[in-house]
């Protein structure tokens, strides 16, 4: 198979470190060569964080180049639009509809951009979006945001779920394997086509 890639954009603290290693754990186990470089930028609770997942029976570089993405897994929409131009034009992008308000906003020099959804419409033949937040909240821990955005990523990878699963269990601490695994499929159900 030739190489797959999934860039995972998001804001310091939504947990997109976590979800990569759990795509880690699932490629390998999947038995492919998987490569991951995660850029943290500001990412101390409130930076742009992205990080960069390849697989595939060979894979000779850890970064996506820009326009070569096939998914785009995006735990915020501003973040979503930031690193739309990575997708490929046939790519899929799957949007958290979280909105996270970066410093420039708080301090009240910059407004959130209210064009958000039309711009992902205009730049993405393929979007899917999600209120993972919403979710998570109803699952009562909005700590489990990132592993609802895992169910629904699973729901457009051909891939068992108990694959996903064993990652899961095999990523998170222990304690929190139930809750992780019911807002896993929880993301799963809430993406059916």
């Amino acid at each position: 198979m030739s190489a797959k890639n999934i860039l995972i954009a998001g804001v310091g603290g939504q947990g997109t470190l976590l979800a990569s290693r759990v795509l880690g754990k699932l490629f390998l186990s999947l038995g492919y060569d998987v490569k991951i470089s995660e850029v943290h930028g500001m990412a101390q609770r409130g930076g742009s964080v992205v990080t960069h997942v390849k697989y595939g029976d060979k894979v000779y570089s850890p970064l996506v180049e820009p326009g070569g993405a096939d998914i785009l897994l995006a735990f915020e929409k501003m973040e979503a639009v930031r690193w739309i131009h990575f997708l490929k034009d046939d790519g899929m992008a799957i949007v958290n509809t979280q909105e996270i308000d970066p410093m420039p906003v708080i301090l009240g020099t910059e407004q959130y951009p209210g064009d958000l959804d039309e711009l992902l419409n205009e730049l993405c033949s393929n979007p899917v979006t999600i209120d993972a937040l919403s979710i998570a909240a109803d699952l009562g821990n909005v700590r489990v945001v990132n592993t609802v955005l895992m169910g629904a990523l699973a729901r457009h990878l051909d891939i068992d779920v108990t694959k996903w699963e064993d990652a899961i269990k095999a990523t998170v601490p222990p304690k929190t394997i139930d809750i992780n695994l019911r807002a896993f499929y929880s993301g799963y159900n809430d993406c059916q086509e």
